[in-house]
């Protein structure tokens, strides 16, 4: 018996969430940069699909999302080109301003194999809700 209680909470220990790290706290802020524009990508949980997906920005920076991730891009205001990579060919076009912050849902489409995803700007609020239960991309 005390073996079988043992290995509960051996479990149950193995499932506490790790606190978030001080970059995490650090975007959950939601704060503006001055002369740049923000732009966070936000994944819910659950998505269509659990598969990863690599996404870039412009064609440079490129990240990969999981269910229940976001991230933050500080850039120069303009326009702006969230694409899939690979054999993802899901994009958004984005045309930003300084000093404001942008927010981009991004969903996968369900039962590939391969990430296919496609984009939808979101509202703050909306995409405040969806950060509060992800952690940021590392």
């Amino acid at each position: 018996m005390r073996r079988i209680l043992f290995i509960v909470l051996l479990a149950l220990a193995g499932c506490q969430q790790l606190p978030p790290t001080p970059a995490d706290l650090q975007a959950r802020r939601f704060e503006t940069a001055p002369g740049m524009s923000v732009i966070y990508i936000v994944r819910d949980k659950p998505d269509h699909n659990t598969v990863p997906a690599t996404i870039s920005l412009d064609g440079r920076m490129s990240i990969t999302t999981y269910e229940g991730t976001y991230y933050r891009w500080e850039v120069p205001a303009g326009e702006h080109h969230i694409a899939g990579m690979f054999a993802d060919v899901g994009r958004i076009t984005l045309q930003t301003q300084p000093d404001r912050v942008y927010y981009v849902q991004q969903w996968t489409k369900p039962f590939q194999q391969y990430a296919s995803t496609y984009y939808k700007p979101v509202e703050e609020q909306q995409a405040r809700a969806v950060i509060s239960r992800s952690v940021l991309v590392p």
